[in-house]
């Protein structure tokens, strides 16, 4: 039995997956096997796994469902009780598992791992992601997550471990959830389970990628999705702070883009003393000054420069 398995959901990614697969398969701690589950792709990205010839990979095909069905599917095929996850357009360093590894021989009785990981935020420019955590140089258990998640999240999809049973245990990823299904798991998990993060930065997200809070009905969904926790917000103060930081970043996308009637909704519910003056500044903002600080802001990426409203 491998020590994890590593799982890989993959829907037209032909030119992103062979350097995602690259950066799995050259891991130091090479105890490992990897699950990838084709959701139905339409471009070349089956045939692209399957070029690679190394015993370790498993490859399944089903129909397009979406990635958290494609995830969920993966793990029911694993053989491992840790179960790593990587999309099939974000890379690893070569330490990755070995982090995981190192954080889970410290601390086995937890359930969640957290490697830190960096931002991909211009062709030639990462930035590394901040968190607000008083010791920030040591692997240790989190004692309050959503208050460590108040600049970037300490959970990124393709940074993160748990174990198979605390995942089947929480309930999995849900698919009823067209946006937002990993905030979602990681929420239950920090409510329910001991979590370890890693500063060790191992793992690069991809910003570039275009955001599919474009779509009027994905900010739908992610309005009723944060807001399907009532009972345990009303009783944790940092949750409470960490939902309205979540409903902040969607109500910004729709007043980028005019969607007056989902922004009203978000303003209702989001408490401003959650939000620092940037943002509630940023909230008053009309549509075309927004689109201009966007722009500016991207300007200053390419220069090497970034800047945050979450800081």
């Amino acid at each position: 039995m491998p020590f994890f398995s590593v799982v890989i959901p993959l829907y037209n990614k032909e030119v992103q997956v062979k350097k995602t697969l690259e950066s799995v398969l050259s891991q130091n701690f090479e105890d490992f096997e990897v699950i990838i589950v084709d959701d139905g792709s339409t471009d070349a990205s089956f045939s692209v796994v399957k070029s690679f010839t190394d015993p370790r990979i498993k490859l399944f095909q089903q129909k397009n469902s979406g990635a958290s069905s494609a995830r969920n599917f993966g793990i029911s095929k694993s053989n491992s009780e840790y179960i790593a996850l990587i999309d099939a357009d974000d890379t690893w360093n070569n330490h990755h598992l070995e982090e995981f590894y190192k954080s889970i021989k410290l601390f086995p009785q937890a359930s969640f791992f957290c490697n830190a990981y960096k931002l991909k935020l211009g062709e030639n420019y990462t930035h590394n992601a901040t968190y607000k955590l008083q010791e920030r140089h040591k692997i240790q258990i989190v004692e309050d997550y959503f208050k460590a998640s108040i600049i970037h999240p300490l959970a990124m999809t393709s940074g993160v471990a748990f174990t198979k049973q605390s995942f089947l245990d929480i309930g999995s990823f849900n698919t009823t959830i067209s946006s937002g299904q990993d905030i979602d798991l990681w929420i239950r998990f920090a409510l329910q389970k001991t979590i370890v993060f890693n500063p060790a930065v191992t793992a690069c997200y991809d910003k570039t990628v275009p955001n599919s809070l474009s779509k009027k009905q994905l900010r739908k969904v992610k309005y009723e999705f944060l807001n399907s926790y009532k009972e345990a917000e009303h009783t944790n103060a940092s949750f409470k702070k960490y939902l309205d930081l979540n409903r902040y970043a969607v109500a910004i996308h729709c007043k980028y883009h005019n969607d007056t009637e989902v922004l009203n909704k978000f303003l209702k519910v989001i408490d401003p003393e959650s939000l620092n003056a940037k943002q509630r500044f940023l909230l008053k903002l009309p549509n075309s000054a927004l689109i201009g600080l966007k722009k500016f802001q991207l300007l200053l990426i390419k220069k090497g420069i970034y800047l945050t409203a979450f800081r």
